[in-house]
């Protein structure tokens, strides 16, 4: 089952068809809770409520018609609520639209949900990073993409208005580049990622020459590793490290759509070491230049 988009497990518990089932089945479950403080407020509430009527989740689940593996998931934070359950919950507990004021909080904060576990802390201590060493090896990196790649990326099986918000996000973040305190970035990409075609060839073509504009900037360097370097450190995987002016470097990674923030020092050391190593294999920044350059012009 996929963890962001797979259907609950529904259990055989006696239940009213017509209440709890759509909304069971529409919405996703996960292995891992949300991060997002609107879902994981909504669902200590969920608890609280239940705690205080001396309920058990079986007794109030079969109240409310839903089953009580989906509401043991709600209050664990492993999956987002539904309007009609948030409905059903005020109903019961007459919390005078307690519960549909903090579903609309969940819906207003949703485009976070989708990010991998590990992202929005990923993301906290970006903003005070002085350096940032990545490298990517099958897509451009995210702080380096234009708005039609981010969309074409992100637009995956989303919503619309969801799309829009993380648009929005990712080229917030891109505006470090252009602040005061800009930290130095190098960005070390497989030549890999730069030939798939993401979105058409305007997008790409847009794309590579947006990759020559912001490597003009005199804090951001990149570099291609070319195609025709064989096996190198690289290939197991995208990573970014970050250094900051009075804290201890941090590692993030991402794999299987799970992300971990890294900060035990021996494990942000192998991927510091496994970037310099990496480096050995990529063009100078001026050849680099020269082959997005080159590649750019043959994109059809």
């Amino acid at each position: 089952m996929n963890p962001e988009t797979g259907q609950v497990n529904l259990g055989s518990s006696p239940r009213n068809p017509a209440l709890g089932f759509a909304e069971e089945t529409a919405v996703g479950s996960r292995r891992e809770a949300y991060e997002d403080p609107a879902i994981q407020t909504f669902a200590a509430e969920v608890t609280a409520w239940r705690s205080e009527a001396q309920l058990s989740k079986q007794e109030l689940a079969e109240k409310l018609g839903y089953t009580p593996q989906w509401l043991g998931q709600i209050e664990a934070g492993k999956n987002i609520p539904s309007e009609k359950f948030a409905q059903d919950l005020d109903t019961f507990f007459k919390t005078n639209g307690l519960f549909q004021r903090l579903w609309k909080r969940v819906v207003d904060t949703r485009h976070r949900t989708v990010r991998p576990p590990g992202f929005d802390r990923y993301l906290e201590v970006e903003v005070e990073a002085t350096t940032i060493r990545a490298f990517d090896v099958a897509m451009i990196n995210g702080l380096l993409q234009t708005e039609s790649y981010i969309r074409t990326v992100v637009g995956w099986n989303q919503r619309p208005d969801l799309v829009d918000q993380l648009v929005k996000d990712r080229l917030k973040r891109q505006e470090m580049f252009a602040a005061e305190d800009a930290p130095q970035a190098w960005f070390t990409v497989d030549e890999f990622a730069l030939r798939r075609t993401v979105g058409g060839s305007t997008v790409m073509r847009e794309q590579l020459q947006h990759l020559l504009t912001i490597g003009e900037l005199p804090n951001v360097w990149i570099d291609v590793v070319p195609q025709d370097a064989g096996y190198y450190p690289g290939l197991g995987g995208s990573f970014i490290l970050l250094s900051f002016v009075d804290a201890p470097d941090v590692a993030y990674i991402e794999a299987g759509g799970q992300g971990m923030l890294l900060q035990e020092k021996s494990a942000v050391g192998e991927c510091a070491v496994r970037y310099n190593a990496l480096r050995g294999d990529a063009l100078r920044v001026d050849e680099s230049r020269r082959l997005i350059t080159r590649l750019m012009e043959e994109v059809a």
